[in-house]
């Protein structure tokens, strides 16, 4: 096992700031933070005050009032809210049982890292650097970098990295794109491990994430594929990477452990994954040429691999301690919302409808934002419970951020179903 370490760290963004330009900086976002974290609580506080003092929440207080349900529409509409109450409580329950698989205590198994990157630049090499950097046996590891036909120097630094690890690192170039499920299934196809790590090549790995990701598959032969813990890696350098941070909070650990406690992980994330090579060779055809609409199929790769895995009977968990940085850029941010979208296609009707009801009754936005705040508030209970800190704030705004600005995403996402531009990578 490898006792050198390397420091992984993120290429510089945009133009370098002097020392006091970065301090003055920092101090600006740290009047901010400070000003939303006392700000948004009190803001919460006097929608609450306003919307019991107007009776805006009375409905929501009689839900179990059999007395309300005069209509076949207050009866869809409670029974509805019910539904998502009970819901919530029981993946809730779910999540605090949920515990993550122990560390292997004997021989570890031959693993395959698989990073596909397209015009990725210079943070390609911090990604296979912080794989070949990893505690995890030299000759138990083999890392296959794939370049999809980049238009910049990312073979460059995929060279170089391969010039430091030559026993590790194996290298793949495509002459022209061909799209990350094209790069993922050539490397399966190359790879001679007993399991398949999958990483972006925008992320850096903690040195145990690759003992922690295959530590469930060692100890249970059904299970054919484990999702990592991916985090924001650039949290602190914007508010918006903030929100991001809490989001991923919430989507990776909440979302994934209550799944993971019935063996039934819907997506095993792109970002960080491992996959049993005997779950996933029988369906690699089938994979590869899945179409949708009568078009071949190129967006949410991993969901549908997790799919494949789901149906041939094994077990999809969670492993919340093989943690993963990602570097997220907000446009980035957006084309993850984009394909994630196209996994759930509907048109969102809450949009429309609020805004109609907005022209007849506009006290209505009065109750919906205080709903909204009320609701995110009571998801960040699972964040403040995880991570012991004050940035759950910046949730609060996500939700407010999601509904108002991200709504176009999903009837976006509908109309360019056919279109691969924003899916290449």
């Amino acid at each position: 096992m490898r006792t050198a370490t390397s420091t992984v760290s993120l290429p510089s963004l945009g133009k370098p700031l002097t020392n006091g330009r970065l301090a003055l900086e920092l101090k600006k976002m740290q009047w901010v933070d400070l000003g939303l974290k006392i700000l948004i609580p009190l803001l919460l506080f006097g929608l609450l005050v306003i919307s019991l003092h107007y009776g805006s929440l009375t409905s929501y207080f009689r839900l179990l009032d059999h007395h309300q349900y005069v209509s076949w529409l207050t009866v869809l509409g409670g029974g509805f809210t019910l539904s998502l109450i009970l819901f919530q409580i029981i993946r809730t329950m779910l999540w605090a049982r949920y515990k993550p698989y122990p560390l292997a205590t004997g021989p570890l198994p031959r693993i395959s890292v698989i990073i596909p990157a397209y015009n990725e630049g210079a943070m390609v090499e911090q990604a296979l650097d912080s794989v070949a950097a990893s505690n995890y046996p030299a000759d138990q590891l083999e890392i296959i970098c794939i370049d999809d036909g980049s238009k910049d120097d990312t073979w460059f630094y995929i060279n170089r990295a391969r010039q430091r690890y030559p026993q590790l690192i194996k290298a793949i170039r495509f002459p022209q794109n061909r799209g990350k499920k094209e790069g993922l299934y050539a490397a399966f196809r190359e790879a001679t491990g007993e399991f398949y790590v999958t990483i972006d090549s925008d992320c850096v790995m903690d040195p145990d994430a690759l003992r922690q990701i295959v530590a469930p598959m060692v100890a249970d032969r059904q299970i054919g594929a484990v999702a990592g813990n991916v985090k924001v890696y650039n949290r602190h350098q914007s508010l918006f990477g903030k929100m991001l941070a809490v989001r991923f909070v919430l989507a990776f650990d909440f979302l994934r452990a209550s799944q993971s406690r019935y063996g039934a992980v819907v997506c095993t994330p792109g970002a960080l994954s491992a996959y049993r090579g005997s779950a996933i060779r029988p369906y690699l055809e089938a994979w590869r040429h899945q179409t949708f609409l009568g078009a071949p199929c190129h967006h949410t790769e991993d969901r549908a691999l997790t799919n494949f895995i789901l149906r041939a009977g094994h077990y999809t968990v969670y492993q919340r301690t093989a943690v993963h940085h990602r570097f997220l850029p907000v446009l980035d941010f957006i084309m993850t919302q984009l394909e994630f979208s196209l996994a759930f296609i509907s048109l969102p009707l809450m949009v429309p409808v609020l805004l109609a009801s907005l022209i007849l009754q506009p006290l209505v936005i009065l109750k919906f934002c205080t709903v909204l705040g009320i609701i995110s508030l009571i998801y960040m209970i699972h964040y403040i419970w995880l991570e012991r800190d004050l940035e759950f704030v910046y949730g609060v705004i996500y939700g407010y951020f999601a509904f108002f600005l991200l709504q176009w995403i999903y009837p976006y996402a509908f109309l360019t179903v056919r279109d691969r531009r924003w899916l290449t990578r």
